[in-house]
């Protein structure tokens, strides 16, 4: 009878230590709609594992201060054309000229658009948020670049100072605090040039940047993925503008709210630079070698999810030309290691790539989007 009494009383034990365990490694879970991470894992507020498959939608990072498309059609329609071609994510470039007061959205059609019809940029972008959210569809905010003038290899230049960045990020972050449509921050796009990793040069070290900037905004809403890109170049290593997260393996990001940390990299075809690895004996076979490096390591070795955040290219859907065989080589390894990725992109007005939407912004490119079905996940609730 005592040694039953006993065991009952071990079993109970370690049921509570298991329930202790439990809440203990979920304590850091996001509040209801908003996600976190678990090891190379995007997770949801109950802990079940979710995937990212979106597309990017530029335009608030140009001149216009508005999407691209809306001249020529309703952004709602556009938003429900998203939906039905299967995208659960938009990445949302904009540039920190859309927050200046009296800047106004260019290139809007009021007659095909009269539910943004003399709204602001940031109100143009609080609409389209709503209506994404109405559909399950998430968003992460992309800083693409400070100014409409062009891409910076920095967090910062001569017009937009790092505590502009962050002051920007953090409004933003209040902003959306309590609107789980909104997933996430991607902190600045493509790092590259002057940009370092880890070398505790505050002019240059993104890495420093980067936890300064995702610290001070999970600060006022701990419930978003702080998404670090990489760097272009570590100690004479050089990869994609953004690509190169060599350094994370020494020198990682540690942000203060822990399952919060996203890495994200882009990867282009030869149409956007003919790379020399493009042409070795051994491609594609090459590449996957490649992404291990450079990036693949952080998932495989369960460090933290990697965000393929922009991919893309024109011929990709010809399967002879090197863009086409690079193409089907990285659907493979998506696939293989179920990354989440937002492809670049929807407008056609990318010069390099192309779009998913034609020139008309109605049609779309079916043999594009026939590579790209496969890859989707589910829409996340």
């Amino acid at each position: 009878m005592k040694k039953k009494i006993v065991l009952a009383a071990v079993v109970l034990a370690l049921a509570c230590a298991s329930v202790v365990f439990y809440t203990r490694s979920n304590s850091n879970l996001p509040k209801e709609g908003f996600l976190a991470t678990d090891g190379n894992k995007i997770i949801d507020s109950s802990g079940n594992e979710v995937h990212l498959s979106g597309i990017n939608w530029f335009g608030f990072e140009e001149y216009t201060n508005a999407p691209r498309g809306l001249e020529r059609r309703n952004m709602i329609e556009i938003i429900d054309q998203i939906k039905a071609l299967g995208y659960n994510t938009i990445r949302l470039p904009y540039s920190n000229d859309i927050f200046q007061e009296g800047r106004i959205a260019g290139s809007v059609n009021d007659e095909l658009n009269p539910e943004i019809k003399g709204l602001k940029p940031l109100q143009i972008m609080d609409k389209l948020i709503e209506e994404c959210g109405k559909r399950d569809i998430k968003i992460i905010l992309d800083r693409h670049r400070p100014t409409a003038s062009g891409q910076s290899e920095l967090w910062y230049d001569n017009k937009v100072s790092e505590e502009k960045w962050i002051e920007d990020w953090v409004m933003l972050a209040q902003r959306y605090k309590d609107n789980p449509t909104v997933i996430g921050a991607d902190l600045h796009n493509e790092p590259h040039g002057a940009a370092t990793w880890g070398t505790g040069d505050p002019k240059t070290d993104w890495k420093m940047a980067a936890e300064k900037c995702g610290n001070a905004i999970l600060e006022v809403n701990p419930n978003w993925l702080i998404i670090v890109e990489g760097i272009e170049n570590y100690n004479g290593d050089y990869n994609w503008w953004g690509s190169n997260l060599i350094g994370a393996a020494e020198h990682p990001i540690k942000l203060k709210v822990k399952n919060r940390l996203v890495y994200s990299v882009h990867e282009y075809s030869s149409s956007v630079h003919d790379q020399s690895y493009f042409h070795e004996s051994d491609f594609p076979n090459n590449m996957a070698k490649r992404w291990d490096k450079y990036w693949g390591y952080i998932h495989k070795e369960n460090i933290a999810p990697v965000l393929l955040g922009e991919f893309g290219g024109r011929k990709i859907a010809e399967s002879e030309e090197i863009e086409g065989i690079w193409f089907l080589e990285l659907s493979k390894y998506i696939k293989d290691n179920q990354l989440n990725w937002t492809f670049w992109c929807l407008n056609p007005e990318s010069h390099d790539t192309g779009g998913i939407i034609k020139s008309d912004w109605i049609s779309v490119e079916e043999d594009k989007q026939n590579l790209l079905t496969p890859l989707q996940y589910p829409f996340i609730k």
